[in-house]
């Protein structure tokens, strides 16, 4: 008896750790979202089922985020076969529900639902909590493989992704409304705030890319706000990276909220192998459902593969990105992308281009060209005349002589300024 009481006791203690784990995310009972509605139209249609959910296992029912042909939000856990799901790391697979014994007497299997097929694999935290499932049902009994529990396991590890992205960004904006809400009273304090907050929306380094050289700058108007320019750089697998360079409207935490919002859609649309024109109207569609945020943002989003070192571009109201090569200087523009988060029906358009060896691609924010120095607008005129004229060679000449030539602007940009060049070298031997 004492063994039993001792486990009886451990389990309820792994339980309420469970559910912690769960309440930290905070995504609870929250609105319908693009990325966790993917994946689970994604789940029934990669196994061939007419129900896929992404489900999480609350105390005493089963929400879910997401649902594919089932039009329901949440059930009771006691018949769920969700709670059995997570009682391992392993996929858990029910193959005919009638003659299984885990599942003969469930009432999903005699109900009106009248389920046959249940496959599901954990959504696992990295501290071994299982809070939920990605999992795909049928109303006829059918044959899983290796590869079909394979599949559900990655798709499960994209949720734990998705999850901590957004746990990411809520707790930024989280930091920052709390930090400015004593500003007035600490305002050094604030400025270390606003810059630690800015290293969440910008990378710290920049990846190595096989074949590319990078360099980046980022220049603050304002060093006691919050930025509203950002750009980043990601790895994409099987040779393909991906890039972005951002301008929020407005400074401070508004553009901040909104920056966060981006940064964060942008990378989880782009790794689920989303092209940069979906990945951008998928950004449009989340700052257009959030009803808190009011600031729209420019855009460019772009793919490169190495193999054929070709650029895919997309534009989304953004200013054109500049190719320098052969003592040249010419604008790569996809005309006619729009703003992102103004319109429903926003449009977004790819330009691809070949980048050849000792050609750069320079992508910036308006901070640059709005610029004033000596009174007069630099403009875009300017900025061509000033890199035909240095004919800087490579991505890293190329951020170093705007950069000198920023710190040189008198007076100094009133917006923030970002740069990424990528310029293309000899590809090293593998």
């Amino acid at each position: 008896m004492l063994s039993q009481a001792t486990a009886a006791s451990r389990a309820d203690l792994t339980e309420a750790a469970r559910l912690a784990a769960v309440r930290r995310y905070d995504i609870l009972d929250t609105p319908p979202d693009g990325a966790f509605d993917r994946i689970a139209k994604l789940a029934a249609r990669l196994l061939g089922t007419p129900i896929g959910t992404v489900s999480l296992v609350d105390t005493d029912r089963i929400w879910f985020k997401a649902t594919s042909g089932l039009a329901v939000r949440q059930i009771g856990r006691d018949p769920g076969l969700c709670s059995s799901a997570i009682t391992s790391d392993v996929p858990y697979v029910v193959r005919n529900a009638l003659t299984d014994p885990r599942t003969v007497n469930n009432p999903l299997v005699h109900g009106d639902l009248g389920i046959r097929f249940y496959a599901a694999a954990p959504v696992i935290t990295a501290d071994g909590h299982r809070l939920g499932t990605v999992n795909v049902l049928d109303t006829k009994p059918r044959e899983t493989g290796p590869v079909d529990t394979a599949t559900l396991e990655d798709l499960a590890a994209v949720v734990m992704d998705e999850l901590e992205l957004r746990l990411s960004a809520l707790a930024t904006l989280r930091q920052e409304r709390e930090q400015r809400e004593r500003s007035d009273e600490h305002r050094a304090t604030v400025t270390a705030i606003a810059s630690t907050l800015r290293q969440t929306v910008l990378p710290p380094a920049l990846p190595r890319v096989p074949g590319l050289e990078l360099a980046c700058h980022y220049h603050s108007a304002t060093p006691g706000d919050v930025t509203g320019d950002f750009y980043d750089v990601l790895f994409l697998g099987e040779r393909q990276w991906a890039f972005f360079v951002g301008d929020v409207a407005g400074h401070g935490a508004p553009a901040a909220a909104v920056t966060s919002l981006a940064r964060y859609t942008l990378r989880s649309a782009l790794f689920r192998g989303l092209t940069p024109a979906d990945a951008l109207a998928e950004l449009n569609d989340a700052l257009l459902r959030d009803e808190h945020l009011r600031e729209c943002c420019t855009l460019l989003v772009g793919w490169y593969a190495e193999d054929f070192a070709k650029v895919t571009l997309a534009g989304g109201g953004h200013c054109p990105a500049l190719w320098l090569g052969e003592g040249e200087v010419r604008q790569v523009w996809p005309e006619g992308g729009m703003l992102v988060g103004a319109l429903r029906d926003a449009t977004f358009v790819t330009r691809t281009l070949h980048l050849a060896e000792g050609q750069t691609l320079l992508l910036h924010t308006d901070g640059l060209i709005e610029a004033r120095p000596d009174g007069a607008p630099f403009g875009e005129e300017g900025l061509h005349a000033f890199l035909g004229e240095a004919n800087p060679r490579g991505a890293r000449e190329t951020v170093d002589a705007l950069t000198d030539l920023i710190a040189g602007f008198d007076p100094a940009p009133t917006d923030d300024v970002a740069l990424l060049a990528l310029s293309r070298t000899a590809r090293p031997p593998e």
